[in-house]
């Protein structure tokens, strides 16, 4: 559509020619010119960060290449806003304007707008951030037959965190991997979260799922039974496997939280029913796994104490490594997943903001 065009049209006249006329007298010649305005589309900024509950506005601008006008005037601009899957090849509707239509889709229903500041702003408004608006998104701007497109991705603040059942490692194929990311207050990472958590320093030496159906794990120090010695550092990657019988642990990622996490100062240790009670009863709920791993890396939470957590499991943030509380680097630290019955801890809740 946008390498246009000389298009000729002929139409001939159903009357009788006068005599001595040319038939091209008869005859009609329309000439669109290929160096007419053309549309470009731009987003200032490629990537944009913000973080789960805030607002945020990706950018996209429109003009045509021989003018500074926003648009001819001849046709209506019509803007539309989509989320590109990891491979491009799938688009999710996000929301479409032209005129003063305005619908949003799915998800993004309520949430979404225009920002139009001016006749060629088409930047696109999302309040309400959640875990999986992360991605890329698509701004196509069309007018008549031409149009453009320009890329922006929204990038979160957050954590990724390797995760395995208690039933253990390599358990979980790709449906039941996404289904405990989502029970754990977190999504399932993608490869670009996962490589930068790398750089950040996260070195786990079992495989795990990411959201484009691949299998990967990242490596800083190289060591024999995770590829060996001599390899050198970085995001290993198995390739991807078959989503229901193929079965690995899962990288997930979370972001920050409106509400409260904590350690519950209580006069004896609990099993986990009676840690499940106690916070109830303190008007929370007993955290989740997501929800230790955002307080330990977005709010500098440290407590040496380990707690239980909603999934069965027993753990600690430690942002200050010390003797005695893993002196040798800041990690949530894990204790297992413990006799429910039996064995005795404190409790980590959660108490969501309204």
């Amino acid at each position: 559509m946008k390498a246009l065009l000389f298009l000729v049209l002929i139409s001939a006249c159903g009357a009788e020619p006068h005599p001595g006329n040319s038939s091209l007298e008869h005859e009609r010649i329309v000439h669109i010119q290929e160096n007419g305005p053309r549309l470009l589309v731009v987003a200032e900024q490629a990537k944009i960060f913000s973080h789960r509950g805030g607002n945020v506005t990706l950018p996209c601008k429109f003009y045509h290449e021989h003018t500074s006008t926003a648009g001819s005037g001849t046709h209506k601009i019509r803007v539309k806003w989509t989320k590109l899957t990891y491979d491009y090849l799938k688009e999710v509707d996000v929301f479409v304007a032209m005129g003063h239509h305005r619908k949003s889709y799915g998800s993004y229903q309520g949430r979404v707008s225009l920002r139009e500041s001016s006749e060629n702003d088409a930047s696109l408004v999302i309040t309400n951030i959640r875990l999986e608006d992360y991605g890329r998104y698509k701004c196509e701007v069309i007018e008549g037959l031409e149009d453009d497109t320009a890329v922006v991705t929204l990038n979160l603040e957050g954590v990724v965190f390797p995760y395995s059942p208690r039933l253990g490692r390599y358990n979980l194929n790709f449906h039941e991997a996404q289904r405990a990311c989502a029970e754990q207050d977190s999504v399932m990472a993608s490869f670009d979260q996962l490589y930068d958590a790398w750089r950040s320093g996260l070195d786990w030496c079992n495989a795990g799922w990411l959201s484009d159906g691949s299998v990967q794990y990242p490596i800083t120090k190289p060591r024999e039974p995770c590829g060996g010695r001599n390899t050198v550092p970085g995001v290993r990657n198995y390739g991807f496997w078959d989503k229901e019988k193929s079965r690995y642990d899962v990288f997930c990622f979370t972001s920050n939280f409106n509400g409260r996490f904590y350690y519950l100062i209580h006069p004896t240790k609990l099993t986990y029913d009676e840690a499940v009670q106690a916070c109830l009863k303190d008007g929370s709920q007993i955290a989740k796994v997501g929800q230790i791993f955002a307080a330990w890396k977005l709010l500098g939470y440290d407590r040496c104490d380990a707690g239980w957590l909603a999934d069965g499991s027993v753990r600690y943030p430690i942002s200050r490594p010390r003797k005695r509380c893993s002196p040798s680097e800041a990690a949530v630290r894990f204790v297992g997943f413990p006799d429910k019955k039996h064995k005795l801890y404190g409790v980590y809740c959660f108490r969501a903001y309204n």
